[in-house]
């Protein structure tokens, strides 16, 4: 029976599932200073990465283009032994073409709205939202380094076991 980090830890199948059910990602970047510039995002997953649009003049970007480094956390859980994440240490890539930064847009923007089917009208006005917001964004490609993970679930609590 696997023991300590072992034993939480989750499988490539349920880090994906995982991610992929998730929309918001604590994202940290390096800054000038080397303190660490901490925001959250929604994002969604391409090609098992992940990847979001922020604004171009961001200082997550000014700090991803002086420095490629970015850590990502997606997390849940309230109690102890409900605690879930994916950890990922990586590397950016910056995606600046209008086409697929609004691409990526239109992917991140629908996911936010919940994948809610919307009518003609609806469709076109998230599409002229996103298509002017294109303009001003830069998308990010998270290139996983290290991947770290766990699911206390696992552990299997005692019934009343509970940290709070």
């Amino acid at each position: 029976m696997a023991q300590g980090r072992q034993a939480v830890r989750l499988s490539d199948e349920e880090v994906t599932a995982f991610l992929a059910d998730s929309m918001k990602v604590q994202v940290a970047t390096v800054g000038a200073d080397g303190a660490p510039h901490l925001t959250t995002l929604f994002y969604v997953l391409d090609e098992g990465r992940i990847a979001f649009w922020t604004y171009g003049a961001s200082q997550k970007v000014a700090n991803l283009r002086r420095d490629p480094r970015i850590s990502c956390l997606v997390e849940d859980g309230e109690d102890y032994f409900e605690l879930r994440g994916v950890s990922i240490q990586g590397t950016a890539t910056l995606v600046e073409e209008y086409d697929e930064v609004k691409a990526l847009g239109a992917r991140v923007s629908a996911r936010m709205a919940g994948d809610t089917p919307l009518d003609e009208d609806g469709r076109r006005f998230l599409d002229d939202i996103v298509s002017g917001q294109a303009r001003k964004r830069v998308g990010v490609i998270v290139e996983p380094v290290r991947v770290t993970s766990w699911d206390h679930r696992k552990l299997g609590a005692l019934p009343g076991q509970s940290d709070r």
